[in-house]
């Protein structure tokens, strides 16, 4: 029996409505379709999902080690959800992946009707899980920004349930419509398939289209809302900063923290990884499903290369983490040691800076090398000075009433609890 092409266009039997032709030369030589033996997909697939599989096993493993050993440390709500994401990464990889590579490695089905009902089932939940905990990670980061006072401690708990709880009904239904079928016109073939399972190809597409807005729309809009909600915010509190409203913000930077602004980075380019990978694909989906005439001019290679880079979200996904949290410490230790480095009246806080004329008197006795800057405790200005008279406000700050050395002569002012300046050497008028 030769195995030589009837449908050149057709490399993949799960783009067909039905099952594809298989014609008998007078000779009785059987010529099977495309979509039967193994062609250019199949080499495709197990090509690219292998180099997948190893790429994601390393990145999500490592970043699951990492998140985990951060929460034995200080559990926080943003890390349990990466963590599941990276759980969900994990399922689309060793589920789907090896599935693919061994389907495309044996072309057609070689198990039960059982396994090809559960291999779909999983084939779709990992896909589900990674866009519901992108959601959940979505109205995370709304809550804690927009409305911090409504946090709650079983909120990150709550969503994530209902995240695994929809991933799963989500997912059963193609345990129901794919079922295991042999070929009407060749004995002994089997393959795992949902033709068959709707009563009109109608009904088939809008399977599709309940799957796309379950899987891609419905995320969509959340992101689209959550983090516009977030920036409009930010806006509004930068406008009022440059207008004079709020003055007791050092600058634009202030509106987030520098721990939410780094968060916030990262969730939504993870969210934008999300999108380039998964829109192409639904974009040439839609066009099958309302122009089909079309579309059928376009190999059905385009079809399975742009489901494959769907599937390169779960790899991304790491490397994002991965390269703001490297980007991140590099940031915090540089600023840990420019901090250690930056005088007190260059600390931009309002609150602790010096009038402008003691100021200018700090520079004038600076020359002279008498100036000292102690930033640990007012009592402990010089080992051999005293001070006279001291009070202590209601807040445990210490008040100086006489604010001269009576050793040096030279006046000391209290800045708040924890900042002094000795001022020596100075000219008595």
């Amino acid at each position: 029996m030769s195995e030589q092409e009837v449908n050149e266009k057709i490399y993949d039997h799960r783009v067909l409505t039905d099952w594809s032709n298989v014609n008998n030369n007078t000779n009785g030589t059987m010529h099977y379709s495309k979509d039967m033996i193994f062609n250019d997909g199949h080499r495709l697939s197990i090509t690219v999902y292998s180099i997948l599989f190893v790429i994601s096993t390393i990145g999500n493993s490592t970043v699951l080690y990492l998140l985990t050993k951060r929460r034995l440390r200080g559990p926080s709500r943003i890390d349990i959800m990466l963590m599941h994401l990276a759980i969900a990464d994990l399922m689309v990889t060793f589920l789907l992946m090896p599935l693919e590579i061994a389907w495309a490695y044996t072309v057609q089905w070689k198990s039960t009707d059982f396994m090809c009902r559960l291999m779909s089932f999983f084939r779709v939940f990992g896909l589900y899980l990674s866009g519901f905990v992108l959601v959940c990670i979505s109205i995370d980061r709304y809550y804690a920004i927009l409305k911090p006072l409504k946090l709650s401690t079983n909120r990150g708990r709550i969503m994530l349930t209902i995240a695994w709880f929809s991933s799963v009904v989500c997912s059963l239904p193609q345990a129901y419509f794919f079922h295991l079928e042999e070929h009407p016109k060749v004995s002994g073939y089997f393959q795992c398939v949902t033709f068959h399972s709707f009563p009109s190809e109608f009904h088939h597409i809008m399977y599709q289209i309940a799957t796309m807005c379950a899987m891609y729309a419905c995320p969509l809009i959340t992101f689209i809302y959550c983090y516009g909600s977030i920036y409009l915010e930010i806006y509004r509190k930068s406008q009022r900063i440059v207008k004079g409203i709020e003055r007791f913000r050092r600058s634009n930077d202030d509106v987030l923290s520098r721990a939410k602004k780094r968060t916030l980075k990262m969730t939504i380019t993870i969210v934008i990884v999300f999108l380039i990978c998964w829109t192409p694909y639904y974009i040439i989906a839609m066009w099958y499903w309302f122009d089909k005439t079309s579309v059928d001019k376009v190999s059905a290679l385009v079809s399975k290369s742009l489901f494959i880079f769907a599937c390169t979200n779960s790899c991304m996904n790491p490397i994002v983490y991965g390269a703001f949290n490297i980007r991140g410490r590099i940031g915090n230790n540089a600023s840990t040691m420019s901090n250690r480095h930056t005088s007190l009246y260059n600390r931009g806080d309002s609150s602790n800076q010096l009038p402008k004329h003691l100021l200018n008197l700090s520079e004038g006795s600076a020359k002279t090398g008498s100036t000292h800057i102690n930033q640990t405790d007012t009592t402990d200005i010089s080992i051999n000075h005293k001070i006279n008279e001291t009070t202590t406000t209601a807040n445990g700050c210490t008040e100086i009433s006489n604010k001269v050395d009576e050793v040096s002569g030279s006046p000391v002012i209290c800045i708040n609890c924890v900042d002094s300046i000795e001022l020596s050497n100075r000219q008595k008028s």
